[in-house]
C-alpha cells in the first residue's frame, strides 16, 4: 500500500498541493469549504503529517518502533524486556536510529498504532513480540509492507522474518534438572495461555513430563508478580502439592518464593523453585533461584540488524538463536524422605 502524500489529496480534491498545504496546516488562503473538503478527503484515505521524512534527506524516520501491551506496572520490573530493549537500543545507536516505543491495551490497539506510524512515516520498521496464534498484527504488516521482524518463532510470522529460541529446549533442561533430583510431581505457572509461545511450553511440559513418568500440572498466570504468588499458593494448597515448581518469569519465581515462604513452606526443603529468564532479581532473593538464562541483550540485538536489512532494502532470513542454560542455585535440591 502506498501512503497517502499531499498530492494525492490534491488530485482527489481538484486543487494544487499549496491549497492542501494550506488547509491541512490551518493557515489562510483557501475557502472554508475547500478546507472542509480536503481535511474530509485526507481523513478519507488517512493521511498522516510526515514531519520526520521531511526533516530527512532521504526521506527515512530514522526510528524504528516497538509496541508492548503488557501492563505498565509489571513491565517497569519485568528484566526480560529491560534487557531485550537495551540490546535493541545498543544496536540501534550504532547507526544513528531511535527506538520509538509505547505501550497498547490489546493486538488491536497495537494495530492501529501500526497504521498511525505508517501513515506518517514516524517509524522505518517494528519489532512484533508476544505472537498469539491467528496474530492480527501479522497481516496487517503484510498489507501495509512496512518492515518488521517478529521476536519470537516463526511458527505463526507469516512472511516476516523471525528471530527465536526452541521453547522445547528451554522445558526440557528445567524437567531434566527436576527429575535427576528425585521430583516427582512437578507443576508450572505459565504466562497468558493465548501467547504462542505460552502454547508450545504448554505442550512441551506435557511431553517432556509424561517421558519422564512425572505428574504434572500447569497453571495459568500474567507475567505479574500478583498471580504468581496466587498461583503458587493455590498449588501449595492443594490436596496433593507438587513438589517442585516451574514458572515462566523471574518476577512469578520471585514472588511465588515469597509467597511459599510466608505459608511457612521451606524452599527447597519443602518445594523446589526453578525460574524461566535468569536475572539479578534470581541472584539477589535467598535462597538464589535456579533459573534458565539466555542472552536477551543479543536477542534483541540480532533482531535489530535483521530489521536494519530490510529496512535498507536486502532480505533477513528466520534466526534461531542459542538455547539456554541452566544456572543452579539454592531454590532446587533433591527430593527429601516423605514425612507423615
Amino acid at each position: 500500500m502506498k501512503r497517502p502524500t499531499m498530492a494525492d489529496i490534491a488530485r482527489r480534491a481538484g486543487v494544487t498541493k499549496g491549497a492542501v498545504s494550506f488547509a491541512l496546516n490551518g493557515k489562510p488562503g483557501v475557502s472554508e469549504a475547500t478546507r472542509s473538503r480536503i481535511l474530509a478527503i485526507a481523513e478519507e484515505v488517512g493521511w498522516q503529517p510526515n514531519s520526520a521524512a521531511r526533516a530527512l534527506s532521504d526521506g527515512r524516520a530514522g526510528a524504528f518502533g516497538l509496541v508492548i501491551d503488557r501492563p505498565a506496572p509489571s513491565l517497569g520490573v519485568e528484566p526480560f524486556f529491560m534487557q531485550l530493549i537495551s540490546g535493541i537500543q545498543a544496536e540501534l545507536s550504532r547507526g544513528g536510529v531511535a527506538l520509538l516505543f509505547t505501550l497498547a491495551e490489546d493486538v488491536q490497539a497495537q494495530v492501529a498504532v501500526y497504521r498511525e506510524w505508517w501513515a506518517s512515516h514516524r517509524v522505518d520498521g517494528v519489532f512484533l513480540v508476544d505472537v498469539h496464534i491467528g496474530d492480527p498484527r501479522i497481516a496487517a504488516l503484510e498489507e501495509l509492507q512496512l518492515p518488521a521482524v517478529v521476536i519470537g518463532s516463526p511458527a505463526a510470522s507469516g512472511r516476516l522474518p523471525a528471530v527465536w529460541n526452541d521453547e522445547r529446549d528451554g522445558v526440557r533442561l528445567a524437567v531434566e534438572h527436576l527429575a535427576g533430583l528425585g521430583h516427582r510431581s512437578v507443576a508450572r505457572v505459565s504466562g497468558p495461555a493465548e501467547l504462542l509461545h505460552t502454547r508450545q511450553r504448554n505442550a512441551a511440559f506435557d511431553a517432556v513430563t509424561a517421558e519422564f513418568g512425572l505428574t504434572a500440572t500447569t497453571v495459568e498466570a500474567d507475567y505479574t508478580g500478583e498471580l504468581g504468588a496466587a498461583a503458587t499458593l493455590g498449588l501449595l494448597d492443594s490436596a496433593d502439592p507438587p513438589t517442585a515448581i516451574l514458572y515462566d518469569n523471574d518476577l512469578m519465581a520471585v514472588s511465588g518464593l515469597s509467597a511459599a515462604q510466608q505459608r511457612g513452606v521451606r524452599v527447597p526443603a519443602d518445594v523446589s523453585i526453578l525460574a524461566w529468564d535468569d536475572s539479578p532479581l534470581c541472584e539477589v532473593i535467598r535462597p538464589g533461584l535456579t533459573a534458565l538464562r539466555r542472552d536477551i541483550a543479543d536477542y534483541g540485538a540480532q533482531a535489530a540488524r535483521r530489521l536494519s536489512r530490510l529496512v535498507a532494502g536486502g532480505e533477513a532470513d528466520d534466526l534461531q538463536v542459542a538455547g539456554p542454560l541452566l544456572i543452579r542455585r539454592g531454590s532446587t535440591a533433591a527430593l527429601g524422605p516423605a514425612t507423615d
